[in-house]
């Protein structure tokens, strides 16, 4: 099928199957999810994954976390910074023992176990974000997951060259010591020159009281700050996220008038149509396309050991976690919980390990099922939840 009828064929049955879902209060994520697992190669095969809907779903991804960096208080993240840490480091440590003791069960080797506790350990940011984009949470339990999030994929790239070093068969502490650097000061100099800019520069108000050349800007540091955090080792959606973030410090800024709060809401409204009604979806299909297992080398006792343990270590490991900061045993479950997804990241490391030898197809394949698996089920279960907790709040 050409590029264009796919593309209509996937956002209308796609929209098609939300605006069903939306009357069993379905999330819509699993709507975009299952039109591409349902389209793609491994059911009907109408539709195939192509570049152009691979770029499409890239851009999404990139736009998604732009605009939930412009929707995040980054007051709220920088005060729970310290909980943040704690969060995303036990979620990562018992995630990474759970599924580490799951597949030495079932026989697979020491660094096959190594390599999927490590892959486990990731909480995919823009199935989080995803979650958090149409659902209303307290504020300090939305800082605390993208917080979490955010730290979550910093960890996730010294684990990341923990496997590359495993795959080399050498660990070179240097490279480690390089690796830190990079990030620490790319996060350190993009936040310093936001607070110079977003919230003093009087040369940016020009920018901003004109919304299409504050668009024009805002793509502009967008894309630039992906392509530096992508060329540091970090995810260009840590880069995209960040822009977002230090445009949403304009909200700090004094300014009488509050021009510069009106503009950002005016930008924040623009995108949200384009993005919740195309971008958005168009990623989550794109997920749904490349889920195209092997069946014949899956064994479903693995998958189902390796999704508990997916579950069960960030509900256990962030709850745990989210307690020892201070917050209550209800938003402790709800941030376990909404940490529970995983998604793009792991399909690169997965395919990473896969080419390297760390683990065969079968493993491949089980631990594709449970990236997808977690990403149609945090959200189910982090709305069923809020709901439980405002029902049980109004009795």
């Amino acid at each position: 099928m050409e590029f264009l009828a796919a593309l209509a064929v996937l956002l209308v049955t796609a929209k098609s199957l939300e605006w069903f879902f939306e009357r069993f209060e379905i999330h819509p994520i699993l709507a975009h999810v299952l039109t591409g697992i349902a389209l793609g190669p491994f059911a009907l095969g109408v539709v195939h994954p192509s570049e152009e809907l691979r770029v499409l779903a890239e851009f999404g991804l990139i736009m998604m976390m732009l605009y939930m960096g412009l929707t995040s208080n980054f007051s709220a993240i920088a005060q729970n910074t310290k909980k943040a840490v704690v969060v995303a480091t036990l979620g990562v440590a018992v995630s990474f023992v759970l599924g580490f003791l799951t597949v030495s069960f079932f026989g697979k080797g020491m660094a096959a176990a190594i390599f999927i506790g490590v892959t486990l350990g990731n909480t995919a940011i823009e199935v989080t974000s995803g979650v958090l984009v149409k659902e209303r949470v307290k504020r300090v339990i939305s800082s605390v997951l993208m917080g979490a999030a955010f730290a979550d994929d910093i960890l996730a790239v010294y684990l990341i060259g923990i496997v590359t070093a495993m795959a080399k068969g050498s660990l070179n502490l240097q490279a480690f010591g390089v690796l830190t650097l990079k990030i620490f000061s790319f996060i350190a100099a993009t936040l310093l020159i936001s607070e110079f800019v977003f919230k003093k520069a009087g040369w940016f108000r020009n920018i901003v009281r004109n919304l299409n050349v504050f668009f024009t800007f805002t793509l502009i540091l967008t894309f630039l700050l992906a392509i530096i955090a992508e060329n540091i080792g970090l995810n260009q959606i840590i880069g995209a996220y960040l822009a977002g973030l230090t445009i949403s410090r304009l909200r700090e800024r004094k300014d009488p008038l509050v021009v510069t709060r009106i503009k950002l809401n005016e930008l924040i409204e623009d995108l949200q149509v384009v993005l919740t009604e195309f971008f958005i979806p168009l990623f989550f299909i794109y997920v749904g396309l490349m889920f195209n297992p092997p069946l014949n080398q899956v064994s479903l006792p693995l998958i189902a050991g390796l999704y508990v343990s997916a579950v069960l270590g960030k509900l256990i490991g962030c709850g745990l976690g989210a307690k020892l900061s201070g917050l209550s045993w209800d938003d402790s479950i709800a941030v376990g919980i909404g940490m529970g997804g995983r998604g793009s990241l792991e399909l690169a490391i997965l395919t990473f390990g896969l080419n390297a030898g760390l683990i065969d197809q079968g493993l491949f394949a089980s631990v594709i099922i449970v990236s997808m698996l977690t990403a149609l089920t945090t959200p189910v279960f982090f709305k069923a939840y809020l709901k439980r907790q405002k029902l049980k709040s109004s009795s």
